[in-house]
């Protein structure tokens, strides 16, 4: 710090879910924030993703986070069953494999969980529409300067700060700056996401869905077939979010994202596959979603570090998971709600030990979650796996297997960390 009355400041680069859940944790710890973010304002709704799913300790770190905790109820539906089921789909058969019950899970809208934490932070700490161009911590090492572009002006400016947080997702600049080897994990396959409105759309459809899945609104659907599986679960406001993942070659992205250009081709190139391999209820649904979008799934294997100096990564910049055990946005909270409450616990005079901390203590919890996530995509895409035999086929499905992909066994999804047990014991 330069002053000594002088609050400590962090530079955030992403202002996703993450970065405004670490911006949100670092003011409650005493921190000025500003915050870095290429699109050019607020999102309206998720370029990326659609619904997402939140567990307890993420729940109650929002809920301490917002001014009025039950607007996360009021924005949110509860899950409290996981039912998976194998498919044939050619005699349009489904039988349940699995289920467990008295789950404790919010879904919800990625638009308004982004929106209910964007809402409690001051607007004036984000920089809408600049694009992080690179980082140098002083010589002395007190302090980090961050240049970014304005990419309306083309304009250049310096932020100078204490902390830089990359909280810039799965294609992290600020990793790439730290680490520029570093390369992500193709896992073999895509995912298809869609959101159907049904208060927009014929009510057979609808009644379709509800007779196939009957706890639909409060049970979190995984129909698994032949080297491929489709979720589908309710979303608060008259949504069905379905993700249906495909195995396919790597495919040409351009820019930094992992999404995938999509044409009128391969939209219905996605319909007829859809009658060939679901149930015609779901296949129905399917057709009937408006834009559905594609992306690339990675990740990578757990880094060695995720702190240097002044720098710290969050979110999927720390840790780039797949999709499969619901981790990602609940990992992204729980990291910045811990590394707000290490930096609080040991001032800004003992920064190098707050990072130390939060690196323990996250870092063993998400380098476990990431394998997990990984090894429970391969099982239900059909793909190799190393250790095993054959690979996983739903229909002829040992317990253990069956066993091994709920939810349950997610490794470390209960422990809460004794730095957390504050906001989980009053939230």
């Amino acid at each position: 710090m330069n002053m000594k009355n002088q609050k400590p400041k962090a530079i955030v680069v992403g202002g996703s879910i993450a970065g405004e859940s670490c911006a949100k944790a670092l003011i409650s710890a005493g921190w000025d924030v500003v915050v870095i973010e290429k699109t050019r304002g607020p999102p309206t709704q998720n370029p990326t993703g659609a619904g997402l799913g939140l567990d307890p300790l993420a729940q109650k770190i929002v809920q301490s986070w917002l001014h009025e905790p039950e607007l996360l109820y009021n924005n949110t539906l509860p899950i409290t069953i996981t039912e998976n089921l194998a498919t044939d789909g050619e005699k349009k058969i489904s039988w349940v494999i699995g289920r467990e019950e008295g789950g404790k899970f919010l879904t919800a809208y990625w638009a308004d969980l982004h929106g209910l934490i964007y809402n409690t932070l001051p607007p004036e700490i984000f920089l809408w529409g600049h694009q992080y161009l690179s980082f140098c911590i002083s010589e002395d090492k007190l302090t980090v300067k961050v240049r970014a572009k304005d990419l309306e002006t083309d304009e250049i400016i310096e932020i100078v700060g204490d902390l830089l947080v990359g909280a810039d997702g799965i294609l992290s600049s600020i990793g790439q700056s730290i680490l520029p080897d570093f390369k992500l994990r193709y896992t073999g396959y895509c995912a298809w996401r869609g959101v159907f409105n049904f208060s927009e759309n014929d009510s057979e459809t609808i009644l379709g869905i509800r007779k196939s899945y009957p706890d639909i609104g409060k049970c979190f659907y995984t129909n698994i077939g032949s080297g491929s599986h489709i979720i589908l679960t309710e979303l608060k406001k008259e949504k069905f979010n379905w993700v249906w993942y495909v195995n396919q070659p790597e495919p040409e992205l351009k820019g930094n994202t992992t999404s995938v250009k999509v044409s009128s081709d391969m939209i219905e190139e996605l319909h007829q596959r859809a009658e060939q391999v679901w149930l015609p209820e779901l296949s129905r649904m399917i057709k009937a979603t408006k834009d559905p979008f594609l992306n690339a799934i990675y990740d990578c294997d757990p880094l060695e570090k995720i702190i240097w100096d002044r720098v710290v990564l969050t979110g999927d910049a720390a840790h780039p998971t797949t999709p499969h055990s619901a981790r990602s946005t609940n990992m992204a909270i729980i990291d910045a709600a811990v590394l707000g409450k290490c930096l609080e616990k040991w001032g800004p005079d003992h920064l190098y030990s707050a990072l130390e901390e939060y690196q323990s203590i996250r870092k063993p919890v998400t380098s476990a979650q990431v394998l997990h996530s990984r090894r429970l995509g391969q099982m239900k895409q059909g793909l190799s796996i190393p250790g095993r035999e054959r690979p996983f086929d739903p229909k002829t499905a040992s317990l253990e297997d069956s066993e091994f992909i709920l939810n349950k066994h997610v490794p470390l999804v209960d422990v809460v960390p004794p730095i957390l047990d504050s906001i989980f014991r009053s939230a």
